[in-house]
């Protein structure tokens, strides 16, 4: 099997509410292919996908119930420190719930971390050990 990620499905309380976020807090744009039963967002190399949580639920045939930290988060990696703060601050400023503020991490980054309408944690960082190129994907850099 190729290491590889596709795409990172997201089950949600209301659908409209979540691709609401997604557009208007971080500003990302709806891909044509969305439409009323499912919300795709093009990131660097992969999708983000919105579904009803109920209906994800169903599909992998598990409880859509649970609640509390989901043993997961998603991270959006930026290329300096000053770039979390502005990010956060930018958030802030829409209203998007910061969960914890701008700090320097205990494994030697720079990070804060913000909830989406699913409580779902993006954790907004800094780390000095990856470096991003034009695209947006992390690259190791070479010793």
């Amino acid at each position: 099997m190729e290491q590889r990620l596709t795409i990172v499905g997201l089950g949600v309380k209301n659908l409209d509410l979540a691709s609401d976020f997604y557009e208007n807090k971080f500003g990302w744009k709806k891909m044509k292919s969305s439409n009323d039963d499912i919300k795709f967002f093009q990131l660097n190399g992969m999708l983000l996908s919105l579904y009803s949580r109920e209906k994800l639920a169903e599909d992998a045939t598990v409880s859509h119930e649970g609640s509390g930290f989901k043993g997961f988060t998603l991270a959006y990696n930026t290329r300096t420190k000053e770039e979390v703060d502005e990010l956060i601050e930018t958030l802030e400023l829409k209203g998007v719930k910061i969960v914890k503020r701008p700090e320097e991490a205990l494994w030697g980054g720079y990070s804060s971390y913000v909830a989406d309408m699913d409580d779902n944690l993006w954790e907004i960082a800094f780390n000095p050990f990856l470096a991003i190129d034009e695209k947006g994907n992390t690259i190791e850099e070479s010793e």
